[in-house]
This record gives structure tokens, C-alpha cells and sequence, in this order.
């Protein structure tokens, strides 16, 4: 469906971003990673996905430090040159810290800010001339249920994808009448690195295991006790690029087991 397509995708050298990547190659997508840490391994399952599905994909990585619009600028530009204009653009990059409001250090919220949501500012502002030059593109935003509703000790965070949401539905209005459409995935608990870590910390602050942890976590929030996985969240890219998604435009979608139906 989607060969001879690019898609770049932040913060794709592990969970979900690494999920959508894969989800992605398998439609014939050419792919720019992104991330931190050894980007070989992430590189090799991407083609591995991609020749499953029986297509000869590439496969490229830029280490960009998404907090720093000249990264951005280098990475969207290294993807251009090698590649051709971004098609498909998933801001997915994102880190978290866990503090009450009062606590929270100050270079932590901009970090936070920087990395969750100016980065996905960036990267938009610079694949769009090309998409509307086109005029196709797919922007997708991995914002959170956290875009949504809040919750405790959050703050950086949850303004963030807020953020997110919002940057979604401006873009959307503004290519309304364009080829390029704007849309943001909202995940509830999903068992990446990011959080496992709070699966690790409240085991550890209680003195409980980790699989009670885990299901104190998911019993707080998502009723379906199940985490959503990185292949579901890659389906929802999927279609988000294909033809039947030409007019869905500036929604936050949520696949949060309930959560939101609470």
C-alpha cells in the first residue's frame, strides 16, 4: 500500500515508535529511524518486517537529539536527501518524569516540553511545503490518553500531549482542503521501556512484585487489564495512510482499553 512511500519516524529505535516503523516497512515504506542507542538491531527488525511482507525496503537512521531544533533540521533534511521528501511523518518521541507540581525540577518540564512536543512543532513546520507540493502526506502525532485527561504528578507530561493534540488540529484545519492530513493516536498503558520503569518504581516503593505492580497499574486506569501493544498502534498508522483515512482529519484517536469511557 504504501511503497515508494518515506515515513519517518521519531523515537523508533524501541517501543512503540520501533512497532509503527515495522507496521510501516511492511506496507513497502522506506524508513528513517530515530533514537537513542545502538540503532543496528532496530534497523535489522525493520527489514526483517519489511522482507516478511516481501518487500525491499530501506532502511536509514539519524541520531537527531530531539530537543534541538538544528538536529531536527539536520535529520529532516538528511531524510530528503536520502530518501525524498518525507510522505508519511509519526512525531513519536518522548520521555517522561514523575514528580507533584511543586517538586518538579525546572529542567525536567523543558526537556519534557522540548522532546514531547516542540520536536513535533519542528518536524511538521519543515515535511509540509513538500506534502502540500504533492499534496499527500500523512502526519501522525503519538500523542497519549494523557492528551486527554490527566492524571497525578504528571504535569510536564500531560501539558505536553495536550500540546500535541492541539498542534494536531491546528494542522489539520490548515491542510483541510489539501491532500495532507493531521491525526493523533492516543494510547493508554502500552509495556515499553517507559513504562515498565513506573511498573518497576511502584513495585519497588511497595514492596509487591512486578506482576502485582502491573496489575495495580492497568486496575487504576484501563478496565480492560490489558496493555495496548505496538502492533495495534502500528495498524491505526497504517490506516491512518491508507485511502479510507483521505478525510479523517484532526482526530485524537484513543486505544486505551476504557479508559476513556470511564
Amino acid at each position: 500500500m504504501l511503497k515508494g512511500k518515506t515515513a519517518l519516524v521519531t523515537g523508533s529505535t524501541s517501543g512503540i515508535g520501533l512497532g509503527i516503523a515495522k507496521g510501516l516497512a511492511r506496507q513497502g515504506a522506506h524508513v528513517v529511524l530515530n533514537g537513542f542507542g545502538d540503532s543496528q538491531g532496530p534497523c535489522a527488525e525493520v527489514r526483517a518486517a519489511a522482507a516478511q511482507a516481501g518487500h525491499d525496503v530501506r532502511v536509514e537512521y539519524h541520531g537527531a537529539d530531539m530537543s534541538r531544533p538544528a538536529d531536527i533540521e539536520d535529520m529532516m533534511a538528511f531524510a530528503a536527501r536520502e530518501l525524498g521528501r518525507v510522505d508519511i511523518l509519526v512525531n513519536n518521541a518522548g520521555i517522561q518524569h514523575v514528580a507533584n507540581t511543586e517538586d518538579f525540577p525546572v529542567e525536567r518540564w523543558d526537556s519534557i516540553l522540548a522532546i514531547n512536543l516542540s520536536s513535533a512543532f519542528h518536524t511538521t513546520r519543515l515535511a509540509l511545503p513538500a506534502m502540500k507540493a504533492a499534496n499527500w502526506g500523512r502526519i501522525i502525532n503519538v500523542a497519549s490518553v494523557h492528551g486527554l485527561v490527566a492524571s497525578a504528578q504528571k504535569a510536564a507530561y500531560v501539558a505536553a500531549k495536550h500540546g500535541v493534540v492541539g498542534l494536531t488540529k491546528v494542522v489539520a484545519l490548515e491542510t483541510a482542503t489539501t491532500g495532507v492530513t493531521c491525526n493523533a493516536i492516543c494510547p493508554g498503558w502500552v509495556l515499553t521501556p517507559l513504562v515498565q520503569k513506573q511498573v518497576d518504581a511502584k513495585a519497588a516503593a511497595q514492596g509487591i512484585s512486578i506482576e502485582a505492580a502491573t496489575r495495580q497499574l492497568l486496575g487504576e486506569k484501563e478496565p480492560s487489564m490489558q496493555f495496548t501493544t505496538p502492533e495495534e498502534l502500528a495498524e491505526l498508522a497504517v490506516f491512518f495512510c491508507s485511502s479510507a483515512a483521505n478525510n479523517v482529519r484532526g482526530v485524537a484517536w484513543n486505544m486505551d482499553g476504557g479508559w476513556m469511557a470511564q
